[in-house]
């Protein structure tokens, strides 16, 4: 009897486990969410313009980087709002994804955070934001 007892409680450990881990990061993402707002919109006059808010308004400061690029663009803003124009004369031949613009937060209430988006094109919809912690 005991042998039967043992399995069936440490699967349903296991699972309240599981479900506490999924309901707890799913919160995270929706109050990450709810505070930052991210752009990276591409225009045909050849520059890419950045943008950047922290609702909150309690940024420390953000580390932006456009990665993929001959020359690296990575720079630091102070304040919970900005916005960046990057020079981007030559249209990518293997598309945006190539291009993946960052955002490491450091975030008084949050600690640190990262965001992660596509440039689009301007009249296209924005792609996906991905939330994490660095």
């Amino acid at each position: 009897m005991a042998k039967k007892i043992i399995p069936l409680i440490s699967i349903i450990v296991i699972t309240v486990l599981g479900l506490f881990f999924i309901f707890d990061s799913g919160s995270n993402h929706d109050v990450l969410k709810s505070t930052f707002e991210i752009d990276a919109t591409y225009y045909d006059e050849g520059y890419v313009e950045i943008s950047y808010l922290d609702k909150t308004s309690k940024t420390n400061h953000v580390v932006l980087e456009v990665l993929g690029m001959d020359k690296s663009f990575q720079k630091t803003l102070s304040g919970s709002k900005f916005v960046e124009t990057v020079p981007f004369p030559i249209l990518p031949k293997h598309g945006w994804q190539v291009h993946p613009v960052t955002f490491l937060i450091d975030h008084h209430d949050l600690g640190k955070v990262s965001l992660k988006t596509e440039i689009h094109s301007f009249g296209e919809d924005a792609p996906p934001i991905i939330y994490g912690s660095p």
